[in-house]
């Protein structure tokens, strides 16, 4: 069997070939129609039939990937505007001889605590923030070392190395901060599926971040979700409806979508076949 595979948000997903008609770039000109469907978001023409399209990052993940984008993008702001707020303190600290009381551990800032136990499989993000590390570290390390030359009577060497920090590393650390924020925002290239159940007819459009790779499996390959549920992994019923099974990658796992089980009522009957029909 043959599958496409596409990214939404940390998920990977799958859908067979003979299911999908087109893709094409997603361009925010969908015609908007009253629904309290919160996953629809508007209606595009496909070969002169309207199609409904919807949001599937909504739908399996509760959030759209362009809000969760937008959010890290904001997150990264507010953590710079915390260390220019940083940088400042350390200044009137050392001018005026005050106390600091900020993070001197750069594990235990705001922006810290975050950096340690944040993850993402977006490579070219996961590079930009690994250079992170020594600039932050660096940078937190000066409030013991200055201080302690302040009162060791050595407040202009303290004042000239902080100087020469803001020039150097301080706006290194600024401009990893700008390039994450970009990174996030300018990597979101959502495309539209047009999927079919007859093979020439469009069903419904489904707008995912990216296309991944395609793939071919025997269907014994396929993992039956019971697999998961055995032990006691849940998932909600609407989503179970539309998934098919596993598909083992490399390093994780893509779920098998059934693009024309999306909206099915939910039945009493909810076993899962270990192929796909």
């Amino acid at each position: 069997m043959d599958f496409i595979n596409f990214k939404v948000g940390q998920k990977t997903i799958a859908l067979k070939i003979l299911d999908i008609l087109l893709t094409e770039r997603f361009e925010n000109n969908l015609t908007a129609l009253p629904n309290n469907n919160k996953s629809f978001i508007g209606v595009k023409d496909y070969m002169g039939t309207p199609t409904p399209i919807f949001d599937l990052g909504l739908i399996l993940n509760n959030e759209s990937t362009h809000v969760s984008n937008a959010n890290l993008a904001e997150l990264l702001q507010t953590r710079e505007k915390d260390h220019l707020q940083w940088f400042k303190e350390l200044e009137n600290s050392i001018e005026n001889n005050t106390p600091f009381s900020l993070a001197r551990d750069p594990h235990q800032c705001a922006f810290g605590k975050w950096y340690d136990n944040f993850k993402t499989d977006n490579e070219d993000l996961s590079a930009i923030l690994s250079r992170f590390d020594e600039p932050h570290k660096k940078i937190h390390s000066l409030a013991d070392s200055l201080i302690n030359m302040v009162k060791q009577g050595q407040k202009k060497q303290a004042q000239e190395i902080l100087a020469t920090e803001r020039r150097t590393t301080f706006t290194l650390l600024l401009r990893l901060f700008e390039s994450a924020r970009e990174q996030v925002v300018l990597d979101y290239k959502p495309i539209i599926i047009f999927t079919t159940k007859d093979g020439q007819n469009p069903h419904i459009g489904l707008l995912v971040d990216k296309v991944e790779d395609s793939v071919s499996v025997d269907a014994s390959e396929i993992k039956p979700l019971d697999k998961l549920t055995s032990i006691g992994f849940d998932i909600d019923p609407q989503t179970r409806n539309m998934m098919r099974g596993l598909i083992k990658m490399d390093k994780h796992h893509s779920v098998i979508i059934d693009s024309s089980a999306i909206f099915k009522p939910i039945t009493e009957d909810l076993e899962l076949k270990s192929t796909v029909v």
